[in-house]
């Protein structure tokens, strides 16, 4: 049984996270192989990192511009904590911030984006250039 709606008027659904050796994150029918950057409406931007050791407080910069309420980090597979001095941007913005691997991300960002709440899911995902692992459907 499906919890969330495949779409919602104008907003960003997340619909599926393919885990596993070529990892993806599905945002309507759109397939991405590569971390991004997905804001409760517009369009998704890469984000271009591709692991925790690769962030920078100029990425998380990144998405002050957007000003949403709570920004959901998707952090891999696993769940890894960043240093709060990468997070300042956030922090000095006023902007929440909730650390979780990348499959729980995608399930809280859909509830919040469902509640019509000014969500960003800045997710890692990988790089692989096609392919799919397994699948979780949202």
């Amino acid at each position: 049984m499906k919890f969330q709606p495949e779409t919602l008027d104008g907003v960003n659904v997340i619909t599926r996270q393919d885990g596993g050796q070529k990892p993806a994150v599905w945002v309507g029918g759109t397939a991405f192989r590569h971390s991004v950057l997905v804001p409760w409406v517009g369009d998704v931007q890469a984000w271009p990192v591709a692991s925790v050791a690769e962030l920078t407080a100029e990425l998380f910069q990144r998405i002050v511009a957007w000003a949403p309420e709570i920004v959901i980090f998707g952090s891999g597979q696993r769940l890894h904590f960043v240093s709060p001095a990468l997070l300042r941007p956030l922090i000095d913005a006023r902007i929440g911030i909730e650390t979780m691997d990348t499959g729980a991300a995608c399930r809280t960002y859909n509830v919040l984006a469902a509640e019509k709440r000014k969500v960003l899911a800045a997710l890692l995902v990988g790089n692989a250039p096609d392919g799919a692992g397994s699948a979780v459907v949202l």
